[in-house]
């Protein structure tokens, strides 16, 4: 049996963050994977090294009120068999308010032997801050 292709494994990690498996996602990465997140605002690191790390960082995410679900996907093939490049919104739910959103996000993967060692995450951060600091408009009374 050959290992996932990076697109099958950007599809099940897509797939299981769209249905909220945050605590099966760590699997999909090497024990010495780098995530990096420049565009992360603080207190979230912008640099994950290994998959306990990577890990917890889901565990967080879990324990957050978003509600996240991937659409409009595109992925780019590269010159090297390893990397892809993936396009895709967000649409989201911040659970407690009720509040929809939707953001824009890039990954460049790079997955060896079916797991991803390097990915560079370009997500809409601050649309997602400000996400969270909206509140459920007062009923009409």
């Amino acid at each position: 049996m050959s290992a996932p292709t990076p697109r099958e494994v950007f599809a099940r990690l897509s797939a299981g963050i769209s249905a909220g498996r945050w605590h099966e996602l760590a699997d999909l990465y090497a024990e010495d994977a780098v995530v990096d997140q420049p565009f992360a605002l603080p207190p979230a690191p912008p640099h994950l090294e290994g998959r306990a790390v990577i890990g917890e960082h889901f565990r967080r995410a879990a324990a957050g009120p978003l509600r996240l679900r991937a659409r409009d996907v595109v992925v780019h093939e590269t010159a090297d068999p390893e990397v892809i490049v993936a396009e895709f919104d967000y649409d989201g739910r911040v659970a407690g308010t009720g509040h929809e959103f939707r953001v824009s996000n890039v990954q460049v993967l790079r997955v060896r032997d079916g797991l991803i060692v390097r990915t560079r995450d370009y997500h809409d951060h601050r649309g997602l801050a400000r996400a969270l600091a909206r509140r459920r408009p007062a009923a009409a009374g």
